[in-house]
């Protein structure tokens, strides 16, 4: 882009900082490229020079100086036919604000430094720009089910802000070890993360303890396989790292075929099993207008574990949390 402009600030982008506010237009830009636009007074809002971390608020103008393109994507970054059509497939839901995905267990959602292959490359499949869809929410990379996107900065800043503001009900599928008791209630562990790369862990902690956070999990059983294993919905009120996880485990119920969170006992009856955690579905408001429920069918590696003990789709409620609801009133 070449020539200066005046952008306004979407209303569903009130509150976001400037530098996050570019990034959502230009991901090309680094930090340090912003950094300088923002020191040397280039970037406006509202006539005057702001910082990386100022807060926009709605109707505010952005003065946008010249930007350097984006560089021109070379063969081997470019997708493949294969890995568009790849990603395609995974739609469940797409408009002109919302793409929800079907994230499949073992696909990352992001990458680093010995992933390559994740879905924010495959977003790549919508164009780039502002044209890519932004994540607004994470699944762990064995966690299967719904995945939301924003297709446009604005969508995206309100969805991000509905998960924020704790107005997104998701929806867990799980196969535990044992029985739970009681067989509803809530989990409120604060976690803390112990280790480093592949070998951290998420563990319950003091509230005292400075890098513990509040972590709430609501739970719901929805069918037994006698004593063995446990069918339950789980709703985190939070977004903790491997949160479900890490409170299953810590009541003495972890998930099957989990290696990080798993036990002796688990791990007996996991043989042959992947993760047993499966986002089923997500219920937030729509950015534009009225609601948006949307549903993931179960993946392959949780159908062997309703395989395995006997469970079938048509004992779970629509919504399994609902006559807990009823209860509170």
């Amino acid at each position: 882009m070449k020539e200066v402009r005046t952008l306004y600030v979407d209303g569903g982008e009130d509150g976001v900082r400037l530098d996050r506010w570019f990034k959502r237009r230009w991901p090309h830009l680094n930090h340090i490229q912003l950094n300088k636009l923002f020191r040397s007074g280039q970037v406006r809002v509202d006539g005057s020079r702001a910082k990386a971390d100022t807060k926009l608020a709605a109707g505010s103008q952005i003065r946008v100086p010249p930007l350097p393109d984006a560089p021109d994507p070379s063969e081997k970054g470019k997708l493949s036919a294969r890995d568009i059509a790849y990603a395609r497939s995974l739609v469940l839901y797409e408009d002109e604000d919302v793409l929800a995905l079907n994230k499949p267990a073992g696909l990352a959602v992001q990458g680093g430094t010995k992933t390559t292959h994740h879905i924010d490359k495959l977003l790549s499949a919508w164009g780039e720009g502002v044209d890519r869809p932004r994540l607004v929410h994470r699944l762990d990379r064995d966690t299967s089910g719904v995945l939301l996107l924003g297709k446009t900065p604005s969508a995206a800043a309100r969805l991000s802000g509905a998960f924020a503001k704790r107005k997104a009900q998701k929806t867990y599928w799980a196969i535990v070890a044992g029985n739970p008791h009681p067989l509803e209630g809530v989990i409120e562990l604060h976690l803390a993360k112990r280790g480093l790369n592949d070998r951290e862990i998420v563990v319950p902690a003091d509230p005292k303890d400075k890098d513990a956070s509040p972590a709430e999990t609501e739970f719901v059983t929805i069918s037994r396989a006698g004593p063995r294993v446990t069918w339950m919905a789980l709703r985190p009120h939070t977004g903790r790292t491997h949160q479900l996880r890490a409170h299953m485990k810590a009541i003495g119920h972890p998930i099957l075929g989990d290696p990080k969170y798993g036990d002796e006992k688990s791990a007996q009856l996991s043989e042959g099993l992947k993760l047993q955690l499966h986002a089923r579905s997500i219920l937030l408001p729509h950015p534009s207008a009225g609601m948006l429920h949307v549903e993931a069918p179960l993946s392959t590696e949780m159908k062997a574990g309703f395989a395995k003990f006997g469970f079938t789709e048509d004992e779970a409620d629509q919504d399994p949390f609902a006559r807990r609801q009823t209860k509170r009133r």
